[in-house]
C-alpha cells in the first residue's frame, strides 16, 4: 500500500500521537494543556487547525524554540505548522535547520522530505527520504521511508521527471530492519 501525501504535503497518518506531546523539551518539561490540544489535532489531521489556533500554536513553539533552540523537535513542529499557515520559507528554514542541528534524526528528514515534496522539489524530497530511509532504527521507520521514496517516484513520474522508482526504492529498501 502506497503513502498518501496530503495536498499540504505531509503523510495523512503521521506519527501516534500517543507520546508526542510528553516528549517535546517545553518550559515546564511538557505542554500545556492548550498546546498538547493543538499539537494533537495537528498530528490528526493537519487542514483542522483554523488561523487562531495555528497562530497560538506557532506563538508556542517559538517561545519553546527560544527557549531550547538546540531542540530539533521543536522546530520539526514549528515547521509542520509553518508550511500548514503557508508560511513555507520560514517552514523550510526550520526544518532545515532541524536537520542541521540533528543530521540522525529521523522524523526531521523524513518531513523535511514530505515538505519538499509539497514544494514539488522532488530530487531533494528524495535525497532526504533516502537519508531518513538510512537513519532508521526499525521496521515501521524503514516502511515510512520506503513509502514516502514510492510517492516521490510516482510523483516524479507524473511530472515527467526521471523515473528512477527503481533506484530510489532499491537505494531505501536496504535499511529495512
Amino acid at each position: 500500500m502506497m503513502s498518501s501525501v496530503g495536498t499540504d504535503g505531509f503523510e495523512e497518518n503521521p506519527l501516534p500521537v500517543t507520546s508526542v506531546a510528553a516528549d517535546l523539551p517545553f518550559e515546564g518539561a511538557t505542554p500545556d494543556r492548550q498546546t498538547s490540544r493543538l499539537l494533537l489535532s495537528m498530528f490528526r489531521d493537519s487542514q483542522a487547525l483554523g488561523a487562531v489556533d495555528r497562530r497560538d500554536l506557532i506563538t508556542q513553539l517559538r517561545g519553546a524554540v527560544e527557549t531550547g533552540p538546540a531542540a530539533a523537535e521543536i522546530r520539526v513542529l514549528l515547521g509542520m505548522v509553518l508550511y500548514v499557515d503557508s508560511q513555507t520559507e520560514e517552514a523550510l528554514e526550520q526544518m532545515r535547520e532541524a536537520v542541521h542541528r540533528a543530521p540522525d534524526y529521523f522524523i526531521a528528514r523524513l518531513k523535511l522530505g514530505e515538505m519538499l515534496v509539497g514544494l514539488q522539489l522532488y530530487d531533494q524530497a528524495a535525497e532526504e527520504t533516502q537519508k531518513a530511509a538510512q537513519l532508521a532504527s526499525d521496521r515501521a521507520q524503514s516502511d515510512l521511508a520506503r513509502r514516502q521514496a514510492a510517492a516521490i517516484c510516482d510523483l516524479l513520474q507524473q511530472s515527467g521527471g526521471r523515473s528512477g522508482r527503481k533506484s530510489l526504492v532499491s537505494r531505501v529498501m536496504p535499511s529495512r530492519r
